[in-house]
């Protein structure tokens, strides 16, 4: 038995049915830290020490891992924010193995270009 080849019907349902998903988890995922935050009785603080200017990626990303790790809700509702933000990342990488898949290759090398300053941008960017 002889599989249809993949073709850009294929390829746009796919890639609609990631980004749906990306979404969908991101809603969800908040919601749960939502839900989380105020049954432990959220206060806003009075002072945000961890947003001062001059603290490094590194000390901003190991406090939400922590946070994260204990399960507490705030960090719940950042993962579900980090997830929306992906999604976009995760949509040019499905797409570009679609491409590849149909051996569209101009597509390709626009969608690697796309991918590298997307990357770049997400890895090196300031919150100035």
């Amino acid at each position: 038995m002889r599989t249809r080849p993949f073709t850009d019907i294929d390829l746009n349902r796919s890639v609609g049915n990631l980004l749906r998903l990306g979404v969908i988890l991101s809603v969800v995922t908040s919601l749960v830290g939502f839900i989380k935050l105020f049954s432990e009785g959220f206060v806003m603080p009075r002072k945000y020490t961890l947003l001062e200017m001059g603290d490094s990626s590194e000390k901003v990303w190991g406090h939400f891992w922590n946070s994260l790790c204990k399960g507490e809700g705030m960090a719940i509702i950042q993962l579900g924010i980090l997830l929306l933000i992906l999604t976009p990342l995760v949509r040019i990488i499905f797409a570009l193995i679609g491409y590849l898949k149909e051996k569209d290759y101009v597509y390709v090398v626009i969608s690697t270009i796309v991918l590298v300053i997307m990357t770049v941008s997400f890895l090196t960017g300031y919150a100035h």
